[in-house]
Order: structure tokens, then C-alpha cells, then sequence
């Protein structure tokens, strides 16, 4: 999946309003962090349970859900009675929308719904990043406008950028809402309204709305995230998305990065585990006969954090190459940089292979961001000018840096 391939999938969809009069195509806990979150634990609940269908409660009641849901969004115990609301908007929604796209489908049994996953490559390359998710949540959204006939109003705005537009927008949009979807007050069809708006604003690098008016600034990525404190309860140290019955204290911030971290690890594993068959990234004698079981980094997460995310930034290696060489005598605080070199330019040769080669393997990694893990990971800017997919340079850039 790239991209251009999903760009294909929405355009291959019809998403007329008019004609569904779905409500819940977006709703006010679909961001593109949640999103992704939801993807990613039912794509873990496929690969666990080899099952195509679930209810909602069978993917947050998940071990991966409970653990990650508590570290990454501060949210309370799934498995407390008095969050059983809270869990099943906070997981349904998102997926409502990914069935709204095409990606799940949904059919009620009894009382419950029950999803199915439609198109597999594609919430796998929702799931495997924020960036993905982000991207196919605008794409979705600006296709969903346009074959509801909508879409000419909200770029209106992106153009004037003025209060008067932005309620005008907003008065259409309600309007809009009542008139072809079950949602019956203005309240209802704005509580939804910033979450089609904003994302767009964000990616046009325009002003969106907050609180109901014209923004002050451009919107940033991270004022589009779930994931963020509200002002009044980050004075009293509470996380907005922790009922106050059932708050105890926040999550180091250092921690957050753990889920994310151990989902690259994870899905580098899993694509390294199917179509490399389990083997190193590297070829030497440590490799001989061995599986690959350790996803290293190849700039410390201790020194770079800021990509230890990435999973550019991984390469699979036997438990001897880890232990022996990149981490001399198996110290992990040290880095062998001779091994670091053989380590980046087998990444770069894996990583054009994965994006330049139609061999059928799904694609799992991002020039860009690979260019983004070696600038910080080298301390230079040189990276950021390449063309894209110009990987004889990042080559010449790789050397230059370790003569």
C-alpha cells in the first residue's frame, strides 16, 4: 500500500452523504492518532485471533488495547464497569468511520454491530503510523465533501480565511446535516464540524477553527490530535480523557513514546518475519543459520528519541550482531559506528527496495521519513534537499559522513 494506491481505494468509493445519510462517516473522537490506534490493535487482533469479524468491545477488552490505551492516551481501566461507555465511543467511532470508507463493513447482529475488515493492505497502512493515518483521514474527508456536493464551500474558506466565511461555512454545514443525515440541532452537526475542517486547514497549512471561531494561527498537526491535555485539567495535573473518579496520575511524558516504539518494532518483525523470511537485514557470519529476533535502532533511542519511533530507523538482526556488534561485549549503552555504516546502507538498500520494487510486498516505509532519520541521526541538512527516491545520493551522503 502507498500512497498512490490509496488515494486509488477512496476514489473507487462513492462517500454522497445525500445518498447514505450517514452521521457517523466522522465523529468527534476520529483523529487521526485515535485512528490509527483503533487500526492497530485490530490488526493485532486479526493476527491473534485469525478472525475477520469482531464487536467493538472484543478489540478494547484486548490485552494490546488495555495495555496501550492506558499508557498512550492516560485513559482509565477498559475493564472498569464505569467506562464501558467511554471505551465503546472511543473505539466505535473510529470505527464507524473506517466503514464508512470502505475499510470495515458493518452489519447489526442482535444489539451489537458487528465489523468485518474489508480492505486489509488498507488499515494495515493506516495502523502502521500517524502519518499514514493522517493522510487517509484527509484524503477520505475531501472525497466525502466532494461527492456530497459540499466541498466548494469548505475551499471557499481555505481561500478567504475570515470569520464571515468561517460561519458561513459552519451555518451550511449544519444545515447540511439536518437536512440529509438523523442529526437534528446545529450543536449536534458543530460538535463534528471541527473534526472535517481542522484536519484540512492543517494539511493546506491554513487557519481552521477553535472554540468556534477563526483560529489565531495556522492549525498544527498537533492541535488535530486526540491526544491532548485540556488547559483546565492540565493546572490540576488530570488528563482530559480520565473520568475524575477514576484518575491517578499521568504517565511520565517519556513514556508515551513506548507504544509507539513497540509498535514499529513490532510490524518491522512481522513484514521482516513473512516476506524476508526471518532473516538479518545484514549478511555476515553472525547471521548464519540465525533468525532475526532483534529489531535494533540504528541511532539509539536514548540519544535520538525524537526517531526512535520511526521504523526507518530499525534494522532486524540476529541476537549475535546485536549483542556482539552494533553493541560491542553487549554493552547497549555503546554503538560499534563501523556497524552503524553497514547497518544504514543495508537500510537504504532494503528500504528502495521495499519502495522501488513492485514485487508485491507491502510498502512499509517512507523516503521521507528515512531522510528525516538520517538528518538527525547524522546532524545534517543534507538529506532534506535529495530528490525524491534519489537513493544513489543518500548513498554518497551515508559515506561522506563516516570517512
Amino acid at each position: 500500500m502507498t500512497p498512490n494506491l490509496l488515494k486509488r481505494f477512496i476514489e473507487s468509493n462513492n462517500y454522497d452523504i445525500r445518498k447514505t445519510n450517514n452521521a457517523r462517516w466522522i465523529d468527534q473522537k476520529c483523529a487521526f492518532d485515535s485512528i490509527c490506534f483503533v487500526a492497530d490493535c485490530i490488526i493485532e487482533y486479526y493476527r491473534n485471533e485469525n478472525r475477520e469479524t469482531f464487536f467493538s468491545p472484543n478489540i478494547w477488552k484486548s490485552e494490546y488495547a488495555i495495555n496501550n490505551v492506558q499508557l498512550w492516551f492516560g485513559k482509565p481501566d477498559p475493564l472498569d464497569i464505569s467506562t464501558m461507555d467511554e471505551y465503546n465511543k472511543f473505539f466505535r467511532q473510529p470505527m464507524k468511520l473506517l466503514a464508512a470508507a470502505g475499510v470495515l463493513s458493518e452489519r447489526v447482529v442482535g444489539k451489537g454491530i458487528e465489523f468485518r475488515i474489508s480492505n486489509l493492505p488498507v488499515l494495515e497502512y493506516i495502523a502502521l503510523r500517524e502519518r499514514n493515518s493522517n493522510e487517509f483521514l484527509c484524503v477520505y474527508i475531501e472525497k466525502t465533501l466532494k461527492d456530497s456536493g459540499l466541498w466548494d464551500a469548505f475551499e471557499s474558506f481555505l481561500d478567504e480565511q475570515t470569520e464571515l466565511s468561517l460561519q458561513h461555512l459552519k451555518k451550511n454545514f449544519s444545515d447540511f446535516c439536518i437536512n440529509h443525515t438523523p442529526i437534528n440541532t446545529a450543536i449536534e452537526a458543530n460538535r463534528i464540524f471541527i473534526k472535517v475542517l481542522n484536519p484540512l486547514a492543517c494539511r493546506n497549512h491554513k487557519k481552521g477553527t477553535i472554540k468556534g471561531r477563526l483560529s489565531g494561527s495556522i492549525i498544527t498537526f498537533d492541535k488535530i490530535s486526540y491526544n491532548q491535555p485540556n488547559w483546565r485539567d492540565v493546572i490540576v495535573g488530570k488528563d482530559k480523557n480520565v473520568s475524575r473518579g477514576n484518575f491517578t496520575p499521568q504517565v511520565k511524558e517519556e513514556q508515551l513514546y513506548s507504544y509507539k516504539i513497540s509498535r514499529a518494532a513490532k510490524n518491522l518483525k512481522q513484514f521482516n518475519d513473512k516476506f524476508n523470511n526471518g532473516k538479518s537485514e545484514i549478511v555476515d557470519r553472525f547471521s548464519i543459520g540465525e533468525r532475526a529476533t532483534h529489531m535494533h535502532h540504528i541511532f539509539p533511542k536514548n540519544a535520538f528519541p525524537m526517531i526512535a519511533d520511526y521504523i526507518e530507523n530499525l534494522i532486524a538482526l540476529t541476537s549475535g550482531q546485536h549483542l556482539q556488534k552494533a553493541h560491542p561485549n553487549g554493552k547497549t549503552n555503546e554503538i560499534d559506528l563501523d556497524y552503524q555504516y553497514l547497518c544504514l546502507l543495508g537500510k537504504t538498500e532494503n528500504i528502495r527496495k521495499n519502495i522501488s520494487e513492485e514485487v508485491g510486498d507491502p510498502v512499509i516505509y517512507s523516503f521521507s521519513d528515512f531522510m528525516h532519520v538520517l538528518g538527525k541521526g547524522l546532524n545534517t541538512d543534507y538529506f532534506s534537499h535529495l530528490n525524491d527516491n534519489d537513493f544513489s545520493s543518500v548513498v554518497c551522503g551515508i559515506e561522506v559522513n563516516y570517512r
